[in-house]
Order: C-alpha cells, then sequence, then structure tokens
C-alpha cells in the first residue's frame, strides 16, 4: 500500500503535532461491510461497484439532512412545524446535489413523491417525541473526525451529532431512520457508536459518557455508555480487523457470507452464494489510495439507519 505523512490537527490546537505515517483509512461502515461480508467489502471498497439508492436510503438522508438543519435556527423556533417545512427544500437541494435521487419516481410519479416526503416527515414525528431540540445546542453536527491508531491505521467517521455538556462530558448522537434494533443490527449500530468513540478519546482525551441511538420511526432511545478499557479492547479489535482485510487483499480471498442482510444487497447477481461471478481482481487494487474510503450512508435498511 502505499504511505502518506499526515497530521493530526484535532484536539489542543496549540500543541505540537509530530507527523505520521498513514498507510491505510478505515470507516466504521466499511468496517461494519467486512465483518458482515468480506465479499461485501470488496465490492465497495475495491471493485467500487456502483449501488443504485433505494428508497429506505434516500428517506434516511434526507431525515439526516433535515435534522441538521433544524439546529441552524433559532433555538425558540425548532418546533415539529418548522422540521416539516425543512422536508420539501431539503428534498429538492439533495436531487439537485444527486441526481440520481430522482430516479427513484418516474418522471410524472408526483404523488408518489409527496408520499415519500410525508412519510419523511412521520419519522421526523418520532425525532420530536423523544427530544425537545429548542433545549439543545449541538457542538458539532455531521463533523468528520479522525484520528491514527496503531501508528499507521487512520480511522474516521462522520457524527450526526456531537453534544458537549458544561461539564466537558461528551454525548455521541446517532439518528436511525430504521425500526427499533433486533440484535444483530444493535451490535453493528453499537459498533459504529463505539468507532466513533475510540476517535474522540484518542484525540480529545475523553470517554464520551454516553453514546446514543435515537430510532426515529419507533420514537426510541439506546444509550450505551463507554470505559476506556472498553475501547482499549475495540482499538485492538478494529486493527485485527485492518490487519484481516490486508491479508484478503494480498491473497484476493474476499468470501461471501450470507446472512439476513443479503435481502437488501445490491450485488447477489455477482456473488457466488447466489449463483453469480465476481468481476476480475482489479490490478490497482494493490496499492489503493490510503486516504480514500467511501463514505455509504445510509446504510443498508436496518443495518446502519
Amino acid at each position: 500500500m502505499t504511505a502518506e505523512s499526515v497530521i493530526d490537527t484535532q484536539g489542543d490546537q496549540t500543541a505540537t503535532r509530530t507527523p505520521v505515517t498513514v498507510r491505510a483509512s478505515l470507516s466504521p461502515s466499511r468496517a461494519a461491510d467486512f465483518k458482515t461480508c468480506p465479499l461485501l467489502y470488496r465490492f465497495r471498497s475495491i471493485d467500487r461497484l456502483p449501488e443504485r439508492p433505494t428508497i429506505e436510503q434516500a428517506r434516511g438522508t434526507l431525515v439526516h439532512a433535515v435534522l441538521e438543519r433544524l439546529f441552524d435556527l433559532p433555538a425558540p423556533t425548532r418546533t415539529p412545524e418548522s422540521a416539516g417545512d425543512l422536508v420539501a427544500p431539503q428534498w429538492d437541494r439533495l436531487v439537485t446535489e444527486e441526481p440520481e435521487l430522482a430516479e427513484l419516481f418516474a418522471g410524472d410519479d408526483a404523488a408518489g413523491v409527496e408520499g415519500f416526503l410525508r412519510s419523511a416527515a412521520a419519522l421526523l414525528e418520532g425525532y420530536f417525541a423523544v427530544e425537545d431540540p429548542r433545549r439543545l445546542e449541538p457542538a458539532e453536527r455531521e463533523a468528520l473526525i479522525s484520528a491514527v491508531v496503531d501508528d499507521e491505521l487512520l480511522i474516521r467517521g462522520y457524527l450526526d451529532r456531537l453534544d458537549v455538556a458544561p461539564d466537558g462530558a461528551l454525548r455521541v448522537v446517532d439518528y436511525k431512520t430504521g425500526g427499533a434494533p433486533r440484535e444483530a443490527f444493535e451490535a453493528r449500530a453499537l459498533f459504529q457508536l463505539k468507532f466513533y468513540a475510540l476517535v474522540l478519546w484518542r484525540t480529545r482525551g475523553v470517554v464520551p459518557r454516553v453514546l446514543r441511538l435515537l430510532y426515529l420511526k419507533d420514537a426510541e432511545v439506546c444509550d450505551y455508555a463507554p470505559d476506556a478499557e472498553e475501547l482499549v479492547r475495540f482499538e485492538r479489535t478494529v486493527v485485527a480487523l485492518w490487519r484481516a482485510i490486508e491479508q484478503a487483499t494480498a491473497r484476493q480471498d474476499f468470501r461471501p457470507r450470507p446472512s439476513r442482510l443479503c435481502d437488501w444487497c445490491s450485488h447477489q447477481s455477482r456473488c457466488p452464494s447466489f449463483g453469480g461471478t465476481p468481476p476480475p481482481f482489479p490490478v490497482a487494487a494493490a496499492a489503493p489510495d490510503p486516504l480514500v474510503d467511501a463514505r455509504s450512508r445510509p446504510a443498508t435498511p436496518g443495518a446502519d439507519e
């Protein structure tokens, strides 16, 4: 793999930073892909095969966009009505930025678009059932955070929201637009939040007090409190996971791991578990750009969302 020097500019900006050599990067979504199915990781991160967005993914993206913009409003005006007023403009913005989203609906399917927007507004009602945004002032929204672990692996991800209490305590908040989690899906969601907690701990020296999942469809809250010892173990897990990815890349051996999540996979036609054949292994995969790790968000319904 190629190597590239980076300087960690997070945390105390007055401190002298020593450049570190980064050989690779890993996001929680890509790490979760490999844990779920190594072949899925290959399709997304090495082959970089396109995936057509689904209605569920588009709805999740829209709801996240509205909740991000909601906190741009003065606190007293962060009401359900104001959030509802943001839905259509945010959808128009997303379609302008990502024209493929418009392909989810036939050109003249105004009724389909209207129903889609109503379904997004219904999820926002679930948000207001569990939080009052008039009482919150997030420190960061849709923020990219990163840290280097094991001296050469850059781990990074996008936070939906970071709250900082007056005493400096951190709360990581992640919005989920699917239903309340089943065990397998909850484990994946907590893996994602522990990833963020590890980055924050390594860059700011503070273990987040709370990792919070907000399940908007069912208006449920799931709180988890990590500790330093747990994050040390999790860091070892992340490093071991990356080494497994490196070995699989060197051997060009990414095997499918069938599960219930296959129902949402875009690549069944190429998967041996469904009678398909993967494309030839890319020659360029032997030396990928270590700082390129596509962000797939939202993830498959029921997984990250």
